[in-house]
Parts: structure tokens; C-alpha cells; sequence
């Protein structure tokens, strides 16, 4: 359903288990990363009513999710470390090239907003399947069902604002990009480490 070109091995969720406080940290900050990013599309697309009301739903939706991972985390005596990089966003958003065609750049950032929540879902499936707390377990099955709603919602207003087959084109060159990138990962605890 997602579409992704790499599946993430089992051996993954084993790393983030043993590095439990690590993983709830960067996945806190990238829940608070994705609504900053639904609130800057908000910020330089404010004329575009319809795709305004769903990042603004977004936005709202990933700082729950942030409060709830950060409450989880307090929950079990943990606290939050400092962000880090995520240099797998970093490397994403080099793939398409600079443009300053408004439309173009507004589907290059929807398409790569699409790809990170469709890994993160992934991601979520792949560790809530592989682990024995069932707190955590239920807590990121639920997880993985809404990020897949964001990841339908960022595709399909890309595919409303360009030519199908060419959203399409560009889909695919992306998917295939980053199935390239995660060939390299795997190997830390980080949601797209």
C-alpha cells in the first residue's frame, strides 16, 4: 500500500528495544518536526483554502502525537534528550532540484512529506509487530494508522496540483532514491535510523 521500494529488516526494531529512551526521543522530535513543517506549508501556501484546513488538522495531530510520546517517556522515568539531525529528511529534500516555480516546489515538498510519514508508518508497523510490551506495541500500531493518513493526504494533494502522471514520475524517482538510502540504514535507534 505504501509503495515503499525497501522493507525495513526485523534486526532494526531489536536496536531501537535496547535503545528504547533514544527512539521515543527522536521520534518526539520528529512528530514536533512534522508539525512545523504542515505549519510552514501553511505559512507560504495560505491562499490555498483546502490543503490550509488539512495541515493545519495535521499540525494539531503531530503535536498530540509529540505530547504523547514525551508523556509516555515521563511515564516510565525517562526524559527527553536533545534533538538531532535527521539527516535522512536532510538527504530527501536535496533530491529534486531548486525551483522557483511555486507549484513545482509545493509538490516536491508534499511528495517528500508523503515519503517520511510513509517510513515512519513502516517503521511504526515493523516495531509495534516486533515488540513484547504490549503498551508500546498498541501505542505505535495506532501510530503507524495515522501517519498512513498523512501520508495519503500529502499524496494526494501533490497529485492535485500537478499532472498525475507527472506527481507519478516524480513519486517513483523518489521512492527509488530513497530505497537507496535505506540500504545504508537499519543499524540505529532512530525512527529513520
Amino acid at each position: 500500500m505504501l509503495g515503499l521500494q525497501f522493507e525495513t529488516e526485523t534486526s532494526w526494531a531489536e536496536i531501537a528495544k535496547v535503545n528504547l529512551e533514544q527512539i521515543l526521543t527522536d521520534h518526539a522530535f520528529l512528530e514536533q518536526k512534522a508539525a512545523s513543517n504542515a505549519v510552514s506549508i501553511i505559512i507560504n501556501y495560505s491562499e490555498e483554502t483546502e490543503l490550509v484546513k488539512e495541515m493545519s488538522n495535521i499540525a494539531i495531530e503531530e503535536m498530540q502525537h509529540f505530547k504523547m510520546v514525551h508523556l509516555l517517556m515521563v511515564k516510565r522515568g525517562m526524559v527527553l534528550g536533545r534533538e538531532q539531525k535527521n539527516d535522512y529528511a536532510i538527504r530527501l529534500q536535496k533530491f529534486f532540484p531548486k525551483t522557483k516555480d511555486r507549484t513545482n516546489a509545493l509538490v516536491q515538498r508534499l511528495l517528500i512529506a508523503a515519503l517520511i510519514e510513509a517510513r515512519s508508518c513502516e517503521r511504526f508497523k515493523v516495531f509495534s509487530e516486533n515488540m513484547e510490551d504490549e503498551e508500546l506495541q498498541k501505542f505505535y500500531k495506532n501510530l503507524m494508522i495515522s501517519e498512513a493518513g498523512h501520508y495519503t493526504t500529502f499524496l494526494q494533494f501533490a497529485r492535485e496540483y500537478q499532472d498525475r502522471a507527472i506527481v507519478d514520475e516524480k513519486w517513483n524517482a523518489l521512492l527509488a532514491f530513497e530505497a537507496e538510502i535505506m540500504r545504508e540504514r537499519g543499524n540505529v535507534a532512530k525512527i529513520h535510523g
